[in-house]
């Protein structure tokens, strides 16, 4: 309209069509409402994902700081000050949500506003309410609840940084940014507050307020691993340490002896433990100590042979005392029990202690006295023959145990020679993988090199099974949103291929819901979860 002067109709005309256009912008359709509705719910499901997450980190920082308190003591109070401030601030986050639904919704008090879901909110397409809750009388924002809750996170951020040594801040990615640039719909530039809530409908309030609460959690997650790889190297970096005792049987016969080796789950080759056992005793105490017997042994193993002259229960106590990295000596009790028995029957599995559903189980059968023929039963499943061994296959789901029974012919006679039970487990779920990787921090290169899900088998099975990626789910960040592609097969489409070529440093991927099919059907397996570096 610029050029000449308008007339008092086209200024009318102009007016009115400013009005309209408003009043279509507050239309909001039941599609947006429904997204805002998804949106949150995975960031509800992602920040409890967080919550798991962090709780485990916890509990590995822990450990390591009861064994060495001295050394990971500065590491250990760093952290549970992020903890503070995490909490701290999610508490005043979720203070907010629960205020502002109370008043859309009109609801008596903030309790009632915490058992709302927002799929049920029946004023969730409210602007006016939540305008009013943070932005107030504030004409820009500077004097009102969202004012506040900027200024919290920003000290929130400053906080956290200062938890962590200088010379990895520039590795640490924080988040929780709240200085811009921000614009409204027309290109003006506006402040953090009146560009999250000015004028936004209640659904997409309490969005960007768990979306708030997922950065919270990010960041502690990051501070606190930091602070945990922080530690040196003098420190013990495994999460518990046992005593363990591994025999070569629980079950030996008369005129053999009992051997098991004796040592520190997380052992050092370079140090040799002082060991000390008693027979017949379930602990030792300071009471029985000078009963025990000393044993020595080399490259931090001590090996324990007892001799089976009567047939019974046995059982034996000890401790084993090491120096730790700190020069501290630690103690730490075993005990174990065996059976010495006469010579009847000797059943192993070949492979395992324990038979696996879904698959064919390799089993050693054999009897004294040289039997003519050998004739085993089972009482869950099916058992043929392999060759010098035995095959246990056709085992049912839902059953713990199955018994293998065995008789011997004798000259032309069946004699019982007993029996022995075995556990049933279902087969271990296999570890998805992409690129080699199944967590932390991954090149663009290498995804792209190998754009597919694999999903291989645990290195401590020993069994040769396969399964095959069938489905999975990627999500991604985008802006603060959680974007989930659902995929059918293995390989990454082109769409995730472009995004993952776009992506930026830091930037978080996810491959969940991965769906996997083997001999025993298709089920559901652990998530993979990278950062692109």
């Amino acid at each position: 309209m610029a050029g000449y002067k308008e007339t008092p109709r086209q200024k009318m005309i102009g007016m009115l069509y400013l009005v309209l256009t408003a009043l279509l912008a507050l239309n909001v359709s039941k599609e947006i409402l429904e997204a805002f509705v998804v949106v949150n719910e995975t960031m509800e499901n992602t920040n409890q994902n967080f919550s798991q997450k962090l709780d485990a980190s916890y509990n590995k920082f822990k450990a390591q700081y009861l064994m060495a308190p001295d050394k990971v003591g500065p590491y250990w109070e760093k952290a549970q000050a992020a903890q503070t401030l995490s909490e701290n601030l999610i508490n005043y986050i979720d203070s907010l949500k629960f205020g502002v639904v109370a008043e859309t919704e009109r609801l008596q008090t903030i309790q009632e506003a915490g058992n709302v879901k927002l799929a049920d909110a029946a004023r969730k397409d409210n602007y006016d309410t939540p305008t009013q809750y943070f932005i107030g009388q504030s004409q820009d924002g500077t004097n009102c609840r969202a004012a506040t809750l900027r200024h919290r996170i920003d000290s929130y951020r400053e906080e956290m940084l200062n938890l962590v040594d200088p010379k990895y801040r520039n590795v640490i990615q924080i988040g929780l940014k709240t200085d811009g640039p921000y614009y409204n719909a027309q290109g003006r530039e506006q402040n953090w507050q009146m560009h999250n809530f000015y004028r936004t409908i209640l659904a997409a309030t309490v969005t960007i307020l768990n979306e708030l609460k997922a950065e919270v959690l990010n960041a502690e997650f990051d501070v606190v691993n930091n602070l945990m790889a922080s530690i040196t190297a003098e420190d013990w970096k495994f999460d518990e340490i046992k005593a363990k005792v591994i025999p070569k049987s629980n079950y030996v016969f008369i005129g053999e002896e009992y051997q098991a080796e004796i040592l520190v789950a997380a052992y050092d080759t370079k140090q040799n433990p002082d060991v000390y056992y008693l027979f017949g005793a379930d602990t030792l105490t300071p009471g029985n100590f000078r009963s025990a017997t000393p044993l020595s042994g080399t490259e931090g193993v001590v090996i324990l042979k007892l001799p089976a002259t009567s047939e019974g229960l046995k059982r034996f106590a000890g401790i084993i005392k090491i120096i730790s990295p700190l020069g501290d000596t630690m103690s730490f009790h075993f005990k174990d029990e065996y059976i010495v028995a006469r010579p009847a029957l000797t059943i192993s599995p070949t492979k395992m202690n324990v038979f696996y559903i879904g698959v064919e189980n390799p089993v050693s059968i054999t009897v004294p006295g040289g039997p003519e023929r050998v004739i085993p039963s089972i009482s869950a499943g099916k058992i043929r023959p392999d060759g010098a061994n035995w095959i246990v296959y056709d085992l049912p789901k839902g059953v713990n145990e199955a018994v293998i029974t065995v008789n011997a012919i004798f000259s032309g006679k069946s004699k019982s020679m007993g029996s022995s039970p075995f556990r049933l487990k279902t087969v271990p779920d296999p570890i998805a993988t992409i690129g080699g990787r199944s967590d932390g921090m991954v090149s663009k290169s290498i995804l792209l090199a190998a754009p597919y899900l694999v999903a291989e088998m645990p290195a401590w099975f020993d069994f040769d099974l396969r399964f095959t990626v069938i489905s999975y789910t990627f999500v991604t960040d985008n802006a603060g949103y959680i974007s989930e592609t659902p995929v059918q097969g293995n390989r990454l489409t082109p769409d995730i291929t472009r995004i993952i070529q776009d992506a930026k440093k830091n930037k978080r991927i996810w491959f969940e819901d991965i769906v996997v099919r083997g001999p025993d059907g298709d089920r559901n397996i652990s998530a993979i979860s990278l950062k692109i570096n």
